[in-house]
């Protein structure tokens, strides 16, 4: 009786590898979406990138807050600007895409509906829903870099991966 190994022969490789571009497909958002990041957030390589998670990570702060005790501000100057005011800390923080989607999520809101509002519309609808549905201690993630962002809205307990952890030089 023939072993594993011998039932499953490695295919042969006669020359280099090719790529036939007549059998995939080109799909422009992928470099389109890396183009349109600011310069900081283009990494060229897997130790760019992991530097920079790093430095993120090591300035992130976590806080466990009361729901009810987070306000929204939206600014009238700036249509598409909204930030939280959390007790404690010294400066708004502006939530980032995936924190705004947590945060709706977290008081039943549809972020996607929230998102195409004004942000003065979208920032009443949030305190409504933080003021309104049962109070909960959640856990704010926030960096600061240009400027100071909240990054996730979990629950007190929620663990963290850090981004660098995936991409990290050295083997687990």
């Amino acid at each position: 009786m023939a072993t594993l190994a011998q039932q499953i022969e490695a295919p042969r490789v006669s020359g280099a590898y090719t790529v036939d571009i007549s059998r995939g497909r080109n799909i422009g958002r992928v470099s389109s979406e890396w183009f349109s990041r600011p310069d900081d957030e283009k990494f060229l390589s897997l130790d760019e990138l992991y530097d920079s998670v790093r430095r993120r990570a090591d300035r992130a702060r976590t806080r466990v807050v009361d729901s009810h005790d987070v306000r929204v501000e939206a600014s009238i100057d700036n249509a598409e600007c909204l930030s939280l005011i959390v007790p404690g800390e010294a400066e708004p923080i502006a939530p980032t895409n995936w924190s705004f989607g947590q945060l709706s999520s977290l008081v039943g809101a549809p972020a996607s509906y929230l998102r195409n509002l004004p942000a003065a519309l979208a920032g009443i609808n949030l305190q409504h829903g933080l003021l309104s549905h049962r109070g909960e201690q959640v856990k704010l993630l926030k960096t600061h870099e240009r400027r100071a962002e909240l990054r996730a809205v979990t629950g007190p307990d929620y663990g963290r991966y850090l981004n660098s952890q995936p991409v990290s030089p050295t083997v687990h």
